[in-house]
């Protein structure tokens, strides 16, 4: 997999790499993936490799559950109490309490019902604090509540948030990602989440790019509410569900502004009328996607024996390994990604006028990163699947990538409909 080590620069870092991957041997879980001979996988922030669990999974819903049970499934399977089940085996990777994550729907779905019920839990307060550097749909639903609940938005980033917060009494919900989809800069949940309830303001929080590699600590935090996809780096397949954690103190007054007979108390007794059904339950809407939860629940069992203050320490050890590999190779890009450990997620970011094109000459190596506009080389570390002479092959690579100017060549700059 390694290019030609022959130099005495990569000698050096070869044997580097090696005895990370020995010191950090015990949160290995390579074996639990299917991975391509001879590609460098960098974009689990994106789309996770495939869990030989989550297929095997999946394939027993399909032909053993569905097939021969039928209907019979939802009991006999335990279909129906899926969305709790691994909401729970969830719950325990981002330091939340059983019976307070809860999975089915997309993030966006989910988004709006934490921002909306939040912003509703203190009436009489007007403003919705936001990141304009979230990912799109946060901005979009964020916005989208307000417009519904006469609400003003103002959009700053974490960091003013906290000053804006300080001495308020306006402000209903600070609305943030724990880690930024372009840059990869971890911002502090528990800061952000005191000045919030310091101002009398509740937090959510989009846990997408932090699920599954950052010790994400809701409880310790206190955070109010989370959401978080299933398809990143938990690796529940393309278009896996998403989940939504509600904080225990506020599931009783949680109000889903999607009401949907699966978050009926009896859903059952087919009544017209609508009473929540007790704790998180109440966060369910319609029929649960059972094959994408199936998957999902699959996937999950690669962090069976795993404590995330290891899987962290891995993922920080990866994205450092790279930055210093990089820089000894004398690639000389600028790393928009923090360099400090408690400012970095589990992805190194650089910025290259041509990033486009030169993802696209990585790719045709069989180094697979992605693009985010404007000028941005992303590229995720998925601690449970690389090694350090992955992020070593890599560094190599991108180095003759650039050397020779292979993002010039007119095949790497024609644009593809996803990015």
């Amino acid at each position: 997999m390694l290019p030609d080590m022959s130099s005495d620069v990569l000698t050096s870092l070869a044997e580097q790499a090696r005895a990370l991957d020995t010191q950090h041997v015990a949160t290995d879980r390579r074996h639990a993936f299917e991975l391509p001979d001879g590609v460098v996988y960098l974009d689990g922030n994106s789309l996770g490799a495939l869990s030989r669990a989550a297929r095997e999974a999946t394939a027993d819903a399909v032909s053993r559950q569905w097939g021969e049970q039928l209907i019979r499934a939802w009991n006999d399977s335990a279909w129906w109490s899926a969305p709790e089940r691994v909401g729970d085996r969830i719950a325990g990777l981002v330091g939340a309490p059983a019976g307070t994550v809860v999975v089915g729907d997309s993030t966006t779905v989910s988004l709006y019902k934490a921002v909306h019920a939040a912003a509703r839990m203190r009436p009489g307060r007007r403003v919705v604090l936001t990141d304009p550097d979230s990912f799109p749909t946060d901005v979009h639903v964020t916005r989208g509540v307000c417009d519904q609940l006469g609400l003003t938005l103002e959009l700053l980033s974490p960091a003013d948030a906290v000053a804006r917060l300080r001495g308020s009494d306006d402000v209903a919900l600070a609305s943030y990602s724990q880690v930024d989809y372009r840059t990869g800069e971890l911002w502090d949940l528990a800061a952000l989440t005191v000045a919030a309830h310091d101002a009398g303001a509740l937090s959510c929080w989009d846990l997408c790019h932090s699920a599954g590699v950052v010790d994400v600590g809701l409880t310790d935090g206190g955070a109010d509410f989370a959401v978080g996809c299933g398809y990143k780096y938990l690796s529940g397949g393309p278009g896996a569900p998403a989940f939504i954690f509600v904080a225990p103190q506020h599931l009783d007054a949680f109000v889903n502004p999607i009401l949907g007979w699966n978050g009926h108390a009896t859903p059952f007794a087919m009544s017209p009328d609508h009473t929540p059904a007790d704790g998180i339950t109440r966060a369910r809407v319609g029929t649960p996607p059972v094959l994408g939860i199936a998957a999902l629940e699959g996937a999950l069992t690669a962090y069976d024996g795993l404590s995330m203050a290891d899987v962290r320490r891995r993922s920080l050890s990866l994205t450092a390994f790279f930055v210093d590999a990089i820089a000894a190779l004398g690639v000389d890009l600028p790393v928009a990604t923090p360099r400090e450990d408690d400012r970095r997620g589990s992805q190194v970011s650089l910025r290259h006028p041509d990033a486009y094109a030169v993802v696209q000459a990585l790719i045709a190596r069989g180094v697979i990163g992605d693009f985010r506009e404007p000028n941005i080389v992303r590229l995720g570390f998925a601690p449970l699947y690389l090694s350090h002479e992955d992020a070593l092959a890599a560094a190599v690579h991108l180095r003759d990538v650039l050397a020779g100017r292979e993002f010039e060549r007119p095949e790497h700059r024609s644009r593809a409909a996803v990015t």
